[in-house]
């Protein structure tokens, strides 16, 4: 028995090793800010260019989310750490050697070397998301007791992901002076994120994870069976209180609180409620304004001067500091909203007889965070129009999208489960995302058009705040609706939410 609990232990170590090494090398994806200005000099790669490739890898990684989900479910995330292995392997490989094998002195982008590095950053981004699902769900499945700590702690480590590889990419691959070497970077990436993935892949191959959770039934009578417990050693501590007087029968008397139950429907039901839409644009602006953020940030820094005016040395860090402070708040803003939302505003939950409640007061509605991000982003980007003129300064932006985001991948599943049920999360939640996969591109483009708008005649890149200028005040107005969707959200959904 001793040595079943021993094996037991040390393969729980081993998969959570596993989880924390894949999410830790799994952002590559991410380091498109610091890659972006070595393509401009080196591929002399227009704003259009660059777009196209960082959305190759952004946006690329939605269409796949389904069917990544069910190889899981079929096979188990050790599928899925292997097509990682494979994916990152040959998409770093291969646009390094593309990198490297370019000419030092073009003076213009060769349109078959551009189309090549949007394939192998496509790659790359199917890699990404093959590895999220799978360290994702290896650490929910082995722990499944403890899901909400699991899911939360593998995805934090995921969103630092993007702050390690700048700190390499900074330290070891960024000569005085220059700007980072892509080539040797991505060979590094190559290496190490196909080393790590095939590692995984065997640890979750010897250790195979359940694949099946309890049936809503089971956890209904169980949570009855708990209920029933505590009745009985409240029944002994307090006899007096129960003697002569009947078993209280409303939910109310075990200090629960009734609500409408959730819609346990088809995907049809789903596009048929009008709220599911409202919701949909919600995350159609928030997450398309972001990730637009998130793919264009090392160009938003670079149209700047610096303070310090060293030239790309300084350049490269500003770009590099940014990166990691975006990383850093998206993890900050997953861990401490998580709890928070848990302790202000608990989901309900099946109790006695079936009946859908909390089961302790709420002190505000999940919808509230909802509104937050948005009011929070619209903040962000009016800041910038106002108050930013140097590189230096651009930090706030990097501080409220990343807030934004981790946020709102944070409490969209609790919201999800509370409308539309627990039992058809993972389809909601795969729904739903392709809308970043709608609003991802089109705020992107609107940054890359503009932005090539402005570029001078003799420049190979946008300089100034006019590259910007207009893409954000739209972004303002865009925020300022969710903002509006989610009150409309707030006034049907706050005493389920």
């Amino acid at each position: 028995m001793r040595v079943n609990a021993r094996s037991s232990h040390i393969r729980s170590i081993l998969t959570c090793c596993a989880v924390a090494t894949n999410a830790i090398c799994a952002g590559g994806v991410y380091s498109f800010p610091l890659i972006a200005p070595a393509l401009v000099e080196k591929l002399k790669l227009s704003q259009p260019q660059l777009t196209t490739i960082a959305l190759a890898g952004m946006a690329g990684q939605y269409p796949f989310a389904a069917l990544v989900g069910k190889a899981i479910d079929r096979y188990g995330p050790w599928s899925c750490s292997l097509a990682a292995c494979i994916l990152n392997t040959l998409g770093f490989g291969l646009f390094a050697r593309e990198v490297a094998q370019t000419p030092s002195d073009i003076s213009h982008s060769s349109t078959g070397s551009f189309r090549l590095l949007v394939l192998y950053f496509a790659m790359i981004g199917l890699a990404t998301v093959s590895s999220y699902f799978g360290l994702v769900f290896a650490a929910t499945k082995t722990f499944p007791q403890y899901i909400g700590i699991a899911s939360g702690t593998s995805m934090s480590i995921f969103g630092l992901s993007p702050f390690f590889l700048s700190v390499v990419a900074s330290r070891y691959f960024t000569p005085p002076g220059q700007t980072l070497n892509i080539s040797a970077f991505f060979t590094f990436m190559a290496v190490l994120t196909g080393s790590v993935h095939l590692i995984s892949t065997l640890i979750f191959r010897a250790n195979p994870v359940p694949s099946a959770a309890p049936a809503d039934d089971e956890r209904r009578e169980s949570d009855a069976e708990a209920l029933d417990a505590l009745d009985d050693m409240e029944g002994e501590a307090e006899p007096l209180l129960r003697e002569g007087s009947p078993k209280p029968k409303d939910p109310a008397s075990v200090h629960i609180i009734p609500i409408e139950e959730p819609q346990h429907g088809s995907t049809l039901d789903l596009f048929k409620d009008p709220y599911f839409w409202v919701l949909a644009l919600w995350m159609l602006l928030i997450v398309g304004a972001a990730e637009m953020v998130v793919s264009n940030l090392g160009s938003i820094v670079l149209s700047l001067p610096s303070s310090s005016g060293s030239g790309n040395a300084s350049a490269s860090a500003n770009v590099a500091a940014q990166v990691r402070i975006l990383s850093f708040f998206n993890t900050a803003s997953r861990l401490l909203v998580g709890p928070l939302a848990d302790t202000l505003a608990p989901t309900a939950a099946y109790h006695d007889g079936g009946v859908w409640a909390f089961s302790r007061r709420r002190r505000a509605s999940r919808i509230a965070f909802v509104v937050g991000t948005a009011l929070v982003l619209a903040a962000t980007f009016a800041w910038l129009e106002l108050g930013v003129r140097m590189q230096e300064a651009v930090w706030p932006l990097s501080v409220g999208t990343g807030i934004a985001y981790g946020a709102t991948f944070t409490v969209l599943p609790g919201i999800l489960s509370s409308i539309w049920g627990l039992q058809n999360l993972g389809r909601n939640f795969g729904i739903i995302s392709y809308t970043a996969f709608v609003g991802t591109p089109i705020f992107s483009y609107l940054y890359a058009f503009v932005a090539a708008r402005h570029v001078a005649p003799d420049e190979a890149a946008c300089m100034g705040v006019q590259c910007w200028r207009a893409t954000f005040w739209i972004s303002i107005a865009t925020s300022l609706l969710a903002c509006g969707a989610a009150l409309v959200l707030w006034r049907r959904w706050r005493h389920r939410v």
